[in-house]
């Protein structure tokens, strides 16, 4: 058979299987779900975490530089992805995602954001302008956004046998992504209402007044307004 042929059978294979869908309680692993009709059904709280600029950062920083600086937020959002019961599931270039479950899973993702933002601003830049001049001399700031939401997903197995990952289907996992990319400083943590309406007290009020650290705004994504809340406040690890 040639190419063509193997890749017209692969889609048709695609096409006349059936999900073998199952209600899940965690998060599953690669090898939890089968390549072939595997399909695992979720509520999770979506986490993606995004530092800005990267494209001006691997222009002007010397490439070394630069990788310190990304290496340095994609550790530190892993470690407190993992601290506050999330798991890692996927990272693309400067972003990473984790995925919360359980009933706490909404206020942990938004106790996660604010730590991120606390991390970032007043360490990881602060540190890195201290010692390279030339991260204090370019254009941009060390800059990050988060963004979480809520919701029912599909996660099913794709790729080919061999090379092949999850890939999440619902709106939680693209609409948390779609928020992580908001530059709107100083508001780097971007949650949907969703997420909000399910926060406890501890992660929805901060300070020695018990102020509500978030603020309510409408946003456009296709085409339908959605209610988000938006944050400037960071929390210590």
């Amino acid at each position: 058979m040639s190419l063509s042929d193997d890749i017209k059978t692969d889609i048709q294979g695609i096409i006349d299987t059936p999900w073998n869908l199952r209600k899940g309680r965690v998060v599953p692993s690669t090898t939890d779900v089968a390549l072939s009709g595997g399909a695992v059904e979720l509520d999770a709280t979506f986490l993606y975490a995004d530092l800005a600029s990267s494209s001006k950062m691997a222009k002007e920083l010397d490439r070394r530089v630069a990788a310190k600086i990304m290496k340095s937020f994609l550790a530190t959002s892993c470690r407190l992805i993992n601290t506050l019961g999330g798991t890692i599931q996927s990272f693309d270039g400067d972003r990473v995602m984790g995925v919360f479950v359980g009933d706490s899973k909404n206020s942990n993702a938004a106790k996660c954001a604010l730590k991120i933002n606390y991390v970032v601003k007043e360490v990881i830049k602060p540190k890195f302008e201290k010692k390279y001049e030339c991260v204090r001399d370019v254009s941009f700031k060390i800059r990050h956004g988060v963004g979480v939401d809520t919701g029912t997903v599909i996660t099913v197995r794709a790729g080919a046998r061999g090379s092949n990952d999850l890939i999440w289907i619902g709106r939680a996992p693209n609409l948390a992504a779609k928020l992580s990319d908001l530059r709107a400083s100083p508001y780097h943590t971007f949650i949907t209402a969703s997420v909000y309406n399910m926060l406890n007290n501890n992660s929805k009020y901060g300070g020695q007044d018990n102020k509500n650290m978030w603020e309510r705004k409408n946003w456009e994504f296709l085409d339908d307004n959605i209610k988000v809340y938006r944050s400037k406040w960071h929390w210590k690890p």
